[in-house]
């Protein structure tokens, strides 16, 4: 896998290991209700985080550690059926079938429907504790038949 590079060339999973460690080591230390100050590279000042704030950099910080890149959205965004069907990893027609079976609850701007991306997150993490719990089932029976070794 290529390496994660800023532009000016810095190793990002690098740098944001190293930030993860001290963000864990803060946060684990912090009370449910504190609030975490940052202070920005190269300068003085402080910028205060609410925890639940400084929660999702570290899962930031994780998946930029891994090299992965990373997005945010607003869960009130609305996605159109691709976008839908990049994040569940499907489809389009599946999608707008999805959509159609009332599964997915979307709705038509003009003549093109759009998903609020929380109805997705949702649905995708519905559908992962399915897979999970389906997998697990799958194992047992393997083990009590035997065929693991």
């Amino acid at each position: 896998m290529a390496q994660l590079k800023d532009s000016n060339g810095t190793d990002v999973a690098g740098t944001a290991r190293k930030a993860l460690q001290r963000l864990n080591q803060v946060l684990d230390s912090l009370p449910e209700q504190g609030t975490l100050d940052v202070v920005v590279e190269q300068s003085d000042e402080a910028i205060r985080l609410p925890r639940e704030v400084a929660a999702l950099l570290r899962e930031i910080l994780v998946n930029a550690a891994a090299g992965r890149h990373v997005g945010v959205m607003p869960m009130h965004a609305e996605l159109t059926t691709q976008q839908v069907a990049d994040v569940l990893n499907v489809s389009r027609p599946h999608v707008v079938k999805l959509i159609d079976e009332g599964v997915l609850q979307g709705h038509k701007v003009g003549t093109h429907r759009r998903i609020y991306a929380a109805d997705v997150y949702t649905y995708k993490h519905q559908r992962d504790l399915e897979v999970r719990a389906a997998a697990d089932e799958l194992a047992a029976l393997n083990d009590e038949m035997g065929l693991y070794e």
